[in-house]
């Protein structure tokens, strides 16, 4: 049997809104009809690339590597499917229930297409690593809905958009190379709901609500770094340096905090979360190290706390030219 979790919202249309709070309203409407011009019949479109191709042309060498990391990012849509389909039941304004529903149909036609071009390839998706699991069940998990959209956006939307980018440009299989950019569109739209309600989310927290986000952020960047250290053998393997992986990961989280607004106090100067993601960076993925030894390694952690910690968000975002995505 189905539970019911919530009444239906009667009064829904009873309140008055602000001018700022309809058009933010306003703007989670044209997410879903947004999503409603611009979908796509994932059958129709792999079908089509199918045959153009003659089916997957992955080389031999390559072709684990692809099932490897195909399958990583298979359940990553799987849980972002889950994720949105919970908040369109959760949420109870008209337009983020819209928003939520018009991405958890994107989520569900990439989790089929992506099964259905595994099959295509004469393979199966494979069990997650315990890095992967983790990243899914801390988002699942939480009742929180500010962290599950911290989760779904601030992360896995994010390392999604950066692995899509990586096998389109790799050349490991034309197919792929052209049925990337169908989910760059769909993931690049979807973080417009965290952006109309995490501000307002996040103005309403106490210091220790803010502290406890803090350390949530953190907690998953470190389990995020963990599978993308996973991942690396694998990402080599088809062609793809893993740190151009993290780092454009990452410059799309700043970009979102910056859409967030919170990414700190601006007139702040030290921002101590940001310190500590970049010393996490550099411990997974090395590049600072200035010179041989545990000397030139902590010489690269305090060159990368400063970058984090001192540098405004802007400034590390100008300095890596993020990309701002628009459908």
């Amino acid at each position: 049997m189905l539970e019911d979790r919530a009444p239906i919202p009667y009064e829904l249309f009873s309140g008055e809104r602000t001018a700022r709070e309809a058009a933010r309203a306003r703007r989670m409407e044209s997410i879903y009809h947004r999503g409603q011009d611009r979908i796509w019949d994932g059958r129709a479109v792999l079908h089509e690339l199918l045959e153009r191709h003659g089916g997957p042309q992955v080389a031999d060498d390559k072709r684990e590597a692809l099932i490897y990391v195909l399958s990583i990012i298979l359940w990553g849509e799987y849980a972002a499917w889950r994720v949105a389909s919970e908040l369109a039941d959760r949420l109870e304004e008209l337009e983020p229930r819209l928003a939520a529903t018009s991405q958890s149909h994107d989520e569900a036609r990439h989790f089929y297409v992506l099964h259905d071009y595994l099959e295509a390839l004469g393979a199966r998706a494979i069990r997650p690593d315990a890095w992967g699991r983790r990243v899914i069940e801390l988002t699942l998990r939480t009742d929180n809905i500010t962290t599950k959209l911290l989760g779904m956006q601030l992360t896995i939307e994010s390392i999604a958009l950066s692995l899509f980018k990586a096998l389109r440009d790799c050349g490991v299989d034309p197919v792929l190379a052209e049925l990337m950019p169908y989910y760059e569109r769909d993931e690049a739209r979807h973080v417009g709901l965290g952006h109309q309600l995490l501000p307002s989310a996040f103005r309403a927290e106490d210091l220790r609500g803010r502290a406890t986000w803090q350390f949530r952020h953190l907690w998953l960047a470190i389990v995020a770094l963990g599978e993308l250290k996973e991942l690396s053998p694998h990402l080599e393997t088809l062609g793809i340096e893993p740190r151009s992986i993290l780092i454009h990961a990452r410059d799309r989280m700043l970009h979102n905090l910056r859409e967030l607004e919170t990414a700190g106090d601006p007139k702040r100067k030290v921002d101590v979360l940001g310190g500590f993601v970049e010393l996490l960076v550099e411990s997974f993925f090395p590049l600072r190290a200035a010179g041989p030894g545990l000397l030139g390694r902590a010489r690269g952690f305090l060159a990368a706390f400063h970058e984090g910690a001192i540098e405004r968000t802007e400034q590390r975002i100008k300095q890596h030219n993020v990309p701002d995505y628009q459908d």
